[in-house]
């Protein structure tokens, strides 16, 4: 066995007792940073910068877990500001966006991870991967002025207040769709509104009779508009287009959009422009808005024909989207290619963009340039939307999923230097800070109502990438892309598994990532097979997916095999911990089986904040932000005295004392994750791991509904949330299902 050692190098006084984790971990120690570093992630872990992963769990929730596990007696709130450095070897097997593994690389382990999404697999490869940032400043300023030479110019507009040339920031565009009855071309708009007083002094509102911005101290409303200063038209922000419905602007025939088996992707008319006039600026209240002229439809047409003249030398996808459970929407309003998802201008500036970058010589530099461009995609697309409160673009994956919106908004290519979000400008910027605190990691500590930057020097984000088993104290990390089950792994091997494994259907990562991958491939795929195939999917990915017909015993029968292989591996009475919520009971099924199969036992499920209330595909729902983790290992669990209701008050207790308010989907879920907790423990006698798995299923699923019956779950959620109904902050509120 491997000890950790003490941040001077000597071996603890005693050796470490396994079990640690579950009387040292601090629920309300944990929740309250937590909680904190969910609302501004970016901020607590600036290592997300990286490149968009979905639904990160915090690094303070792992960071808190490692360092209860293998940290001996030492006091948590005392030494989780304090540097780390232990031996061992940490594994992930379902790595995603790499937190587990990066807080264990983090705190000196060695890592093994995998992930079969080669997006997964370059993602964390590219977190670890050292960085000069000089030279790396220096390409991304170089690549910068070429594309501004060639392409610059489609980018200004002309300023209404000076006539002087001005830069875009963005694009707006709402799609179109032809009357059936008279062959009209109507816009769909499902609002006039662009912009609120919020973030500028009025509200700015299209006419939708001759198109002019207009602006009003009180947003008009049908009932009661306003005229339009250019023609006279009553001016309201009310839409037209509602719930797949459009009335014609011209003979008033209703008829639904988008059109039945469309032909072809929608069609989009450009209708208004925010840009940026530093002349003007210094004298100017609040954003520049303007209507579109003669120049501005001429950029537009340039576009077009240069994108026709070159697109034989451009680095443009021609991949298909296959259909799923997210991209069957897309199908549904005529998006067949993921290059149609981008309009002409968009598709000559990422052509060229991704063409420059591929002719950067040096490796790890051209490496991390790809990976900015794979990752500002997001906001460079057609799907992307206005937020007309905050003012700026919203990136095509606000929500986990493809919405398609009828208003969109073209980002800038390159972006204007410390103006406006989400160009390629910004994001080379994010991907500095990013490597910056790979470099020195720091964390944030409430201080009254301010935050203090805590640095822990002697603590680093890298390690040398390896293609065989790291040497437990050599810092090394194993990062491949295949399914779990098959990294080779030795006996007593690990010292703990850290993950946080897919939750059933929740996300659909393949569907999902394969958006930037297919852009990724026409480069990394000279060099990695991991970017050979033509897309992330795969048969053995474990989510559930109608489409694909992969259900509850597809996941149960992936689960159960991995969670098996890395079990197996793990050094007598190591700790197997994982994460999980879901909105269903019957969700929880394949874990029981899992950790029964692979013969671990279940000695704590501990709740931790997960998400932030407020993400739009969160906010408004049951869901819960709360995860439950489960602590597994091979050891034999007796009867506890303490029931389910005891501990699940107890947890709320904690996490009520760290500042949340629990909702009525927290505390399902937490219910939920402690019913499994007694399932597989009552289950353990007698397990026959060699039975059918729908035999295996069956009886997890009738424990799992007894101990539910016989705890009225229903009653039980209902009468331990009212408690907390209209009390204290607002922080939950739901789940990632």
């Amino acid at each position: 066995m491997v000890y950790p050692r003490r941040q001077n190098g000597s071996p603890p006084e005693r050796a470490r007792a396994y079990g640690s984790l579950e009387s040292r971990f601090d629920i309300e120690f944990t929740a309250s940073l937590a909680q904190k570093e969910k609302q501004i992630q970016q901020n607590y872990r600036p290592i997300i910068g990286i490149h968009k992963w979905f639904a990160r769990r915090p690094g303070t929730v792992f960071r808190n877990l490692l360092l209860a596990e293998f940290n001996g007696e030492n006091s948590l709130q005392e030494d989780y500001w304090r540097a780390h450095q232990f031996n061992g070897v940490i594994a992930d097997p379902f790595m995603g966006g790499g937190t587990p593994i990066l807080e264990a690389n983090r705190l000196g382990f060695s890592v093994v991870g995998a992930d079969i999404n080669p997006m997964a697999f370059w993602i964390v490869r590219q977190s670890l991967a050292p960085l000069d940032l000089d030279a790396f400043g220096q390409y991304a300023e170089a690549v910068i002025r070429d594309l501004e030479r060639e392409i610059g110019s489609l980018y200004i507009t002309t300023c209404k207040f000076c006539g002087g040339l001005a830069e875009v920031k963005y694009f707006l565009w709402v799609k179109t769709q032809t009357c059936p009855e008279c062959g009209a071309e109507n816009d769909l708009f499902p609002g006039y509104l662009l912009a609120e007083a919020e973030r500028h002094p009025y509200h700015v509102v299209v006419c939708h009779k001759c198109g002019e911005l207009n602006e009003f101290k009180k947003q008009p409303a049908k009932s009661h508009p306003e005229p339009c200063y250019a023609c006279g038209e009553a001016v309201f922000v009310d839409g037209p287009a509602r719930k797949n419905k459009m009335s014609c602007s011209v003979c008033s025939k209703v008829f639904s959009y988008p059109e039945k088996n469309p032909a072809g992707p929608p069609r989009c008319r450009m209708w208004a422009i925010e840009y940026h006039c530093s002349a003007c600026k210094p004298k100017h209240q609040g954003r520049f808005f303007k209507t579109l002229d003669k120049e501005d439809h001429q950029r537009c047409l340039e576009a077009k024909r240069a994108l026709e003249e070159r697109q034989s030398e451009l680095l443009i996808p021609s991949a298909p989207i296959p259909l799923g459970d997210e991209t069957k929407r897309l199908h549904r309003w005529g998006y067949r290619l993921f290059r149609e998802m981008f309009n002409e201008r968009q598709l000559l500036g990422l052509g060229l963009l991704l063409k420059r970058i591929s002719a950067v010589e040096e490796v790890p530099l051209r490496h991390a340039l790809l990976t900015v461009f794979s990752d500002f995609l997001r906001y460079q697309n057609m799907l992307a939307r206005y937020d007309t409160y905050a003012l700026k673009c919203q990136d095509i994956f606000s929500v986990h999923g493809f919405p398609v919106g009828l208003v969109q908004c073209e980002n800038s290519l390159l972006g204007i230097p410390k103006v406006g979000a989400g160009a390629f400008r910004h994001f080379i910027e994010k991907y500095r800070r990013a490597k910056e605190y790979c470099r020195q990691p720091f964390e944030t500590r409430q201080k009254g109502r301010r935050k203090e930057l805590i640095p822990v020097l002697g603590e680093s984000i890298k390690a040398e990438q390896v293609k065989r088993p790291p040497k437990a104290d050599a810092r090394e990390a194993w990062i491949n892309s295949l399914s779990a089950e098959r990294v080779p792994l030795q006996p007593d091997s690990l010292d703990g598994v850290f993950t946080d494994p897919p939750y059933f259907d929740n996300v659909q990562y393949a569907e999902l990532m394969d958006f930037c991958y297919v852009w990724l491939r026409l480069v990394l795929g000279k060099e990695f097979d991991a970017f050979k195939a033509p897309s992330t999917r795969t048969l053995q990915e474990l989510t559930g997916n109608e489409v694909m017909g992969r259900g509850l015993e597809h996941f149960t029968i992936g689960l159960s095999k991995i969670f098996c292989h890395y079990a197996a591996a793990l050094k007598p009475g190591a700790p197997f911990v994982f994460t999980f919520h879901h909105n269903d009971p019957n969700a929880y099924i394949p874990i029981v089986v899992a950790v029964l199969d692979s013969g671990l036992d279940c000695t704590a499920a501990l709740p931790v904040p997960a998400e932030m209330g407020a993400s739009l595909h969160i906010a408004r729902t049951k869901s819960s932000v709360l995860d439950s983790v489960f602590v597994c290992r091979k050891v034999k669990v007796g009867v506890e005295s303490e029931t389910v209701q005891d501990r699940l008050r107890s947890d709320l207790l904690a996490l009520e004392k760290a500042g949340l308010r629990v909702t009525e989907g927290d505390i399902r879920c937490l219910l939920a994750g402690h019913i499994a907790r007694t399932a597989i423990n009552r289950l353990r006698p007698g397990w026959e791991s060699g039975a059918a798995p729908q035999e295996r299923m069956g009886l997890a699923g009738v424990l799992i509904a007894r101990l539910r019956e016989g705890l009225d779950a229903e009653r039980l959620i209902k009468a331990l949330t009212e408690p907390y109904l209209g009390k204290g902050e607002f922080i939950g509120g739901k789940t990632a299902l």
